[in-house]
């Protein structure tokens, strides 16, 4: 969920504000949706394309993790200046990854489990996920688009395997970051978006010093052409695997969800450059998915609102979903406009002190 400044590359920052978007309305879905609500076509839809954000946010992570390995590159760091270079970066997100997981168990006392610190958020998957790619840190640029593929294919394939392995004996919390399931976000197949964003990251350096619109429309077709054909195979009444369920561990998936997000890419690109180049609400939350993220987690799933969990229609679940999209939008805006907003109050308290009081 790391920020990309680069006003040429504003695109991403779109990308990623749309997955928060769609992150938003579907946890104010899941939270707040009444029981018989939860078989509604809009529930349905609401959960159903909620499925792309944390796909969408780990490969984001694997550009931006490639812009770094490129930005060591110019520098002509050595090989340990570079592996520590990245090391710090996953650091950092499993540190913030921990610290989010110890405030919403303080705040969630005493309901809450002290297990659940330990719980693989996808903070934990990313700063872990980044670890695995350390190696593609030592390799050229060519290599790195090549090994990122690699990685992400051989991720992708071996999941289903990952998850029917017998995994008795082995301790909980490694299964937690190992073993596909319907909870948390393991590596298996969860950080095979974070290698393809690696890869693609490390193309988009490339096409950044040359042809941005080209890179767009072989987005485009790449996208479109790994959608139909990886849902074409996944329809086909065999399998190279004697079990593998579609939604947690299938490698088609993890395609399918690679090429819409290549799509998402092209279309942010357009948008943009040729039709709303300037501020956007979409791309501002972007700007801030992090503290969006931490923030409206809390507020959703804690007790803030525990009155309202799992009693509202779909009419007042959509309303709720605006309020806290306008919520989080307001709180973004503060944070990138922190430094003007205390300059102003500063300026505004300087200027009431030094006025003559009323009367003098």
């Amino acid at each position: 969920m790391d920020r990309v400044a680069k006003p040429r590359l504003h695109f991403l920052d779109w990308v990623r504000g749309l997955a928060a978007l769609i992150m938003l309305q579907g946890h104010v879905f899941d939270a707040f949706a009444q029981g018989d609500q939860r078989t509604s076509s809009e529930f349905v839809l609401s959960q159903f394309i909620g499925g792309m954000p944390p796909a969408i946010f780990l490969f984001l992570t694997g550009v931006t993790l490639a812009f770094l390995m490129e930005s060591q590159e110019r520098k002509e760091l050595g090989i340990r200046e570079k592996l520590i270079g990245v090391a710090y970066r996953a650091r950092y997100l499993l540190i913030i990854a921990l610290l989010f997981r110890l405030q919403m168990w303080i705040f969630g006392l005493p309901k809450s489990s002290i297990t659940d610190i330990l719980k693989v958020d996808i903070l934990n998957c990313m700063g872990v996920s980044i670890l695995l790619m350390l190696p593609l840190t030592l390799l050229g640029r060519m290599d790195r688009v090549r090994w990122g593929i690699f990685a992400g294919l051989g991720i992708s394939v071996i999941s289903p395997l990952v998850a029917n392995a017998n995994w008795g004996g082995t301790p909980e919390i490694l299964q937690s970051y190992l073993v596909p399931g319907s909870k948390g976000f393991p590596l298996f197949p969860w950080s095979a978006f974070l290698a393809f964003g690696v890869a693609t990251g490390t193309i988009l350096k490339i096409a950044s010093t040359r042809d941005l619109g080209r890179f767009a429309q072989w987005c485009a077709i790449g996208g479109g052409v790994l959608i139909f054909s990886c849902q074409h195979f996944s329809n086909l009444p065999y399998s190279f695997y004697s079990q593998s369920n579609f939604w947690i561990d299938s490698p088609w998936l993890v395609f399918i969800k690679t090429g819409i997000i290549m799509v998402m890419l092209s279309f942010a690109y357009l948008w943009t450059t040729h039709v709303a180049p300037g501020w956007s609400f979409v791309r501002q939350l972007g700007l801030t998915s992090l503290l969006v993220y931490w923030v409206h987690t809390e507020l959703v799933y804690g007790r803030w609102l525990w009155s309202f969990k799992g009693n509202l229609s779909i009419p007042q679940i959509m309303l709720l979903a605006v309020i806290v999209i306008l919520a989080m939008l307001g709180l973004s805006l503060i944070q990138t406009n922190w430094s003007q907003i205390r300059q102003w109050i500063q300026d505004r308290g300087h200027t009431m002190a030094t006025s003559p009081a009323e009367g003098d």
